[in-house]
This record gives C-alpha cells, sequence and structure tokens, in this order.
C-alpha cells in the first residue's frame, strides 16, 4: 500500500443486499465498520444465515484497533457473536441500543465476559487507534443510528448507511443535516454510502404516513390487529403502541425476538408505553377483542415465526379467526416473495382481513429515494464515492444518477467495487487496485464453515433430481459379482412404479462388471467409477435426468 493512502474494501454488502462489512485500513492499523448477515436465497437449501469472508483478515488480527457499528438491524451486526473471536475480540462500538442488542446475542453465544463493548454519544467523538471518529445521527427504521467521520491523514472518510432524511420520524430525531453540512466544508476524500433505492424517484415517505395509515385501521378495524414487523424495526413497533393508546387497545408482543428486542428497547427509553399498556399474550383472553393489538414477528414468512405459525393454527394464545386484521408492515426481502404470499393465503383462509404491499401505505422503507441522495451529494462533496449497499444494477445506477449532477463530480469520482474490491485513497488518487476471493461463509444449524459451496451445490443436485444408490458384493480377488446389484432410489424415481428402469440398471451394473472378472486383483475405486458412469449414462438416456449415482462397493 502506498504511503499516504488509505485502503477501503468491502467483505460484503456491495454488488448485493446483506453481510455488510467494511474494512477501513492505514499503515498497520484496520478499522471494521458493520458485521452483518445475509438471509440465504432459495438456492442455498438448509442454510440458515450467510457471513461475510474474513480470509483477508485472518492474518492481520492484530492489527484490528474497533468494530464500529451503525445500527442494530441484522445485516449489520448479526455476523458478530460469529466471527468476534475469530476476529481476536476487538472493541465494539455502537450507540446504546445497537449494544443492547448485541449483548444479548452475545450472552446467547456465551461470549458477553471475553466481549469489551463501548457505548458511544452520537453528539460526540472518539478515538480507535490513531483515528479520530465522529459519529452523527441518522433516520432509520430503527432508533439510534449513526454514520461515522474518520479522520485519516489522507482526508476524512465518511461512512454512512441506511438512512434517509426523514423530517418527523417517530422517534422525533431526523438526520443530522447541520452535522453533514459542516462535513462539507472540511472536503472528504471518500463517501461510502447505501444507494438501495436509487431507482425510487423523488424522495421517501416519512415514517409518520404509516402512523396515519395505523391510525384508520385501529378506528375501524372490528377485531383483533396484529402486526408484522421486523422485530428491530422499534419505530413501527413504537408507532402501533401510539395507535393503540389512542383508541384504548392492549398491546402484546409475539415471537421471541420481537419480546427480547421489546425489552431491551423499553428498558433503555426506545419504547414508550402507559402502565398497563403492553401486556402477555396469555392475558389477552381477559379483554375483548377489540381491545387487542398483537406486535409480531414473521413478516418473512419465516416458517418459524409467530405469524407463520399463526397462519397453521400453531402458535399458543392466539389462533386466527374472522374478524381479525392482519397488517403486513414491511416489504418482502427479494427471495422471500413466495413464502410471504403462502401465508398471506392461509390467513384468507381462516378468515382473516389481510393488509399488505406497497399500495397500502403501512411499511415505508428507512433508505434514501433519488432527491435524497443527491441533496446528500450536494452537502457533501466528496472526492470519491462508493455506492454499496445495493445490488450490481442500484450501483451501476448510483454512478449514473451522480453523473446527472454535472460538473460538481466527474465520472473518476464513483467506484463500482463488488466484494473483495481493495480500493486505496489518497489526495487526488481514488482506484480499484486489487482484488481479494471473497466467498459466502454458511452457518447451518450450529456450525459455522463446514457447510461450503461444494456441499450446497450436491444439495442443490439432490433437490433436483435426486438419488440412486447401487450395492454390489464382489470377489476381492477376481472380480466376480457375489451379489447385487441392489438399487434403492431417493427423489428420483418411485421405485414400485419404474421396474423396468431399475431392472434396466441392474442388468448394465452386471454386463459392466462381468466385463471385468478374470482381473487377479479388482481395484474398488476402479469398480465405484465404472458404476458411476454406465448408470449415469443409462438413467440420461432413458429419463434425461442426472439423479447422484452412489455406488457402494462391497469386497469380500
Amino acid at each position: 500500500m502506498a504511503k499516504k493512502r488509505i485502503r477501503a474494501l468491502p467483505l460484503g454488502g456491495a454488488g448485493g443486499v446483506g453481510r455488510n462489512m467494511w474494512v477501513l485500513e492505514y499503515g498497520e492499523e484496520i478499522l471494521i465498520l458493520d458485521c452483518g448477515i445475509m438471509f440465504p436465497t432459495a438456492d442455498m437449501l438448509g442454510v440458515d444465515l450467510v457471513l461475510p469472508d474474513i480470509a483477508y483478515l485472518r492474518e492481520k488480527v492484530g492489527n484490528i484497533k474497533g468494530i464500529l457499528l451503525t445500527h442494530g438491524h441484522e445485516d449489520h451486526i448479526g455476523a458478530v457473536p460469529f466471527l468476534l473471536a475469530d476476529l481476536g475480540f476487538p472493541p465494539i462500538y455502537g450507540t446504546p441500543l445497537t449494544l443492547g442488542i448485541i449483548t444479548h446475542k452475545l450472552k446467547e453465544h456465551r461470549l458477553l465476559q471475553k466481549a469489551k463493548l463501548i457505548p458511544i454519544d452520537d453528539t460526540k467523538g472518539f478515538q480507535v487507534g490513531s483515528f479520530p471518529v465522529e459519529p452523527f445521527h441518522v433516520a432509520h427504521s430503527i432508533p439510534d443510528a449513526v454514520g461515522f467521520a474518520i479522520t485519516t491523514p489522507p482526508g476524512l472518510v465518511i461512512y454512512l448507511t441506511d438512512w434517509k432524511f426523514d423530517h418527523t420520524p417517530a422517534d422525533g430525531r431526523p438526520t443530522d443535516i447541520a452535522k453533514l453540512a459542516e462535513f462539507g466544508q472540511r472536503k472528504p476524500l471518500l463517501l461510502i454510502t447505501d444507494c438501495v433505492r436509487v431507482e425510487s424517484k423523488g424522495y421517501t415517505p416519512s415514517e409518520v404516513s404509516v402512523g396515519e395509515v395505523f391510525d384508520n385501521i385501529f378506528s375501524t378495524a372490528p377485531g383483533r390487529i396484529i402486526v408484522a414487523t421486523f422485530a428491530s424495526n422499534v419505530s413501527r413497533v413504537q408507532q402501533v403502541i401510539d395507535s393503540a393508546e389512542a383508541y384504548d387497545r392492549k398491546v402484546a408482543l409475539a415471537g421471541r425476538s420481537m419480546e427480547n428486542i421489546g425489552r431491551i428497547a423499553t428498558e433503555l427509553g426506545f419504547l414508550h408505553a402507559e402502565g398497563g399498556t403492553i401486556i402477555r399474550p396469555s392475558a389477552m383472553a381477559q379483554h375483548p377483542d377489540d381491545q387487542i393489538a398483537i406486535v409480531c414477528t414473521g413478516s418473512q414468512g419465516e416458517p418459524m415465526a409467530a405469524l407463520s405459525r399463526m397462519s397453521n393454527r400453531d402458535y399458543p394464545h392466539i389462533k386466527i379467526k374472522a374478524g381479525d386484521t392482519v397488517v403486513f408492515s414491511a416489504s418482502p426481502i427479494p427471495g422471500n416473495e413466495v413464502s410471504v404470499s403462502q401465508v398471506i393465503n392461509n390467513l384468507f383462509r381462516l378468515g382473516a382481513d389481510v393488509i399488505y404491499g406497497s399500495d397500502a401505505g403501512v411499511h415505508v422503507s428507512g433508505h434514501a429515494a433519488q432527491e435524497e441522495l443527491k441533496l446528500l451529494l450536494a452537502l457533501l462533496r466528496p472526492q470519491y464515492i462508493v455506492p454499496f449497499h445495493g445490488d450490481y444494477r442500484h450501483i451501476v445506477l448510483y454512478k449514473k444518477l451522480v453523473a446527472s449532477m454535472g460538473e460538481m463530480f466527474t465520472p473518476e469520482s464513483v467506484l463500482l467495487a463488488e466484494d473483495g474490491s481493495i480500493m486505496e485513497f489518497g489526495p487526488g488518487f481514488g482506484q480499484i487496485v486489487s482484488k481479494t476471493p471473497v466467498g459466502y461463509i454458511y452457518v447451518d444449524g450450529t456450525t459455522v464453515g463446514d457447510v461450503g459451496n461444494v456441499v450446497v451445490r450436491d444439495r442443490q443436485m439432490l433437490a433436483k433430481d435426486g438419488i440412486l444408490m447401487v450395492v454390489v458384493s464382489i470377489d476381492r480377488s477376481t472380480g466376480e459379482l457375489l451379489s447385487g446389484p441392489d438399487v434403492v432410489s431417493r427423489g428420483f424415481v418411485y421405485m414400485r412404479q419404474s421396474n423396468d428402469l431399475i431392472e434396466a440398471t441392474k442388468t448394465s451394473v452386471r454386463e459392466a462388471l462381468s466385463k471385468s472378472n478374470g482381473q487377479t486383483q479388482i481395484d474398488s475405486a476402479f469398480v465405484n467409477r465404472k458404476i458411476k458412469d454406465v448408470v449415469s449414462d443409462l438413467l440420461y438416456r432413458e429419463t434425461k435426468r442426472r439423479p447422484m449415482v452412489i455406488p457402494v462397493v462391497m469386497e469380500v
């Protein structure tokens, strides 16, 4: 790395949505910005979570001075408990609500005693290694969210992700525009910012608009109101509580993560409710239906979340019935549309009235639209800009948006980075100089990294064409077939209805092995390969499918 240049690289979140994690490196010091998870796509079969790939950092763990967290959403903090030990337990900096949520996660992973959590105030600067860091408040769909302005020898770096210019947010604290204007006066070297809503014209609607729609629903719903949203969307939960109190309803929080974050946010003063407003789900039976509101998890159709279980009549204390109004106060994450649709259909079957979709007005994004992105650029006027937290098309469209602002920026101002792109910045210099390999790290059950790309590919093959097992016993000295072949099919054909194909398979194996007889010494690896080849060829010829063929060769 050239002297007087700072290095920046994303280990996740650039060219895709989720697992946000950035590395900022100068000399022998490293800052990590966010450390989030991605939820698996439909083709990542059996995978629970996806983590950033920290291979780049493994030889540099001693240089890591701290992890700076912007806010408490899973795609920015969810990987901390999985990666903290491998990163050498560096200190974690975050606002009180963010650290409150992290504390609960670390406790579950039995890491809290080893972790060092340092609370920050979004009006006061602090030092990490030799980097002066200035946090500043931003409006998002979770309270206590911040961006960071980091002073480095080559210049000021601003990391601003998950924000919008909401002048009437639910917590009453808009984005600190005055602070952004002040940073603009200091001629920032680099802006790293999200671009996921660059396709949306105008301004993102304010959270206050959701409150007005909630009031309309609460004033007319005949029975219970069930609002599904992300557990971490504390602002939305507060809006439900506000509407419930205005229309004399009690509020129950349903779902493990909803209850946990609700408790943490209440203890820290980010959720406010009058005494007696919030009740346990078990106490709902003591009140008439038109005096009940429920806030639950499951807005993404997750199979084990509260709303999904309610839609399958599998949730204690809450059985969906005619007269219930269910509100989906979240947009489906790409890939979850089918699951969400299934839950909505089930709720309609049970007699509920379901309010969902972008036209219903029950959800607004926490991200900035085109005019807000332009206003930010005009305020900051950074020398270089790296858009992330969006698919690749969003990054390219963001570059076009910057170009539309005229002579304020040059085409070289915007760098199109993907995961692993190593960029260096200095006065008058900003380029992608190299690339480090970055892959997906899968969490499956309690194990991290045991399931790799090869295993996921095998699962995809099994899901697509199934498996066929061929079992034979052979004479070790002559290679003569002693018993079998026996054939077992799972997910390929139903054996009772495919006698001809199974018999043809057995015949092809017998013929292939008969040609090998007479050898003085048989090689079981050769027999394995022979069975695999002849069976795969036969099955593809007959069915145009390629099941996974597994030979089991026993030598006697």
